[in-house]
């Protein structure tokens, strides 16, 4: 942290994590130590490179300011990431109810009997930081994640087609199983029905059954026992 008897600055380095062709910000807090109005002005050597917001303001009394910094895009890294880049922070002691747009050049002016202060604050440029790793087997119980790339969404998951192929077969069983209960019990009244017409046209004519309809009725039995098995 930077202190001066007007304004404290933190950070006192401006410190951007550098990215080709995107905007970067960075802020800076600015404090009134004082009991008066302070007015400051933020200045660099490379104008076009940065947008500074607010670049200009009026401080009350132990009150704060953040000022944020941007970087507009770059095409090209520095050579060895190094910045040459530097912001000059000018503060002063205003008039009570001054407004912003009411700072002038000379307010900052040490010929003018003011009390100013200058800060200069330097520009380093940090390298992204890579993502972390994650480590195969790192989750307990639970298998390493495939990444995107690696995985065809239109592929069929191992097992999947054995486990497929044995349901078909299963459904095929069932249904199977459940036409050939539907014909027995189908059959099943067909005789049941017979074997009443049987038993009517029996008692009319002699009052009991012949041996040849014994023996049907004895057919139509082990035909039910066979079809219910």
């Amino acid at each position: 942290m930077s202190t001066g008897e007007l304004l404290s600055v933190e950070p006192q380095e401006l410190e951007f994590t550098f990215e080709l062709k995107k905007q970067i910000n960075c802020s800076m807090q600015l404090t009134n130590k004082t009991n008066h109005h302070v007015a400051f002005k933020v200045k660099t050597t490379n104008p076009k490179k940065y947008c500074v917001r607010p670049n200009t303001g009026v401080i009350l009394p132990h009150s704060f300011c953040d000022v944020i910094v941007t970087m507009q895009a770059q095409k090209e890294a520095p050579p060895d990431m190094i910045c040459k880049d530097k912001f000059l922070l000018q503060s002063a002691v205003a008039s009570p109810g001054i407004a912003p747009k009411d700072i002038t050049p000379e307010m900052f002016s040490k010929d003018s009997g003011n009390l100013v202060e200058e800060c200069k604050l330097k520009v380093n440029y940090v390298a992204p930081q890579p993502p972390s790793p994650v480590r195969e087997g790192s989750d307990e119980g639970s298998s390493p994640r495939a990444s995107i790339s690696d995985t065809d969404f239109n592929a069929v998951p191992r097992g999947y087609a054995e486990s497929h192929d044995k349901s078909s077969e299963t459904r095929a069983l069932i249904s199977r199983l459940t036409e050939e209960k539907n014909s027995a019990i189908k059959q099943k009244n067909k005789l049941h029905q017979e074997l009443e017409v049987l038993r009517r046209q029996g008692n009319k004519t002699s009052g009991g059954m012949s041996l040849m309809t014994v023996l049907f009725i004895g057919l139509m039995g082990i035909l039910l026992g066979y079809y219910l098995k």
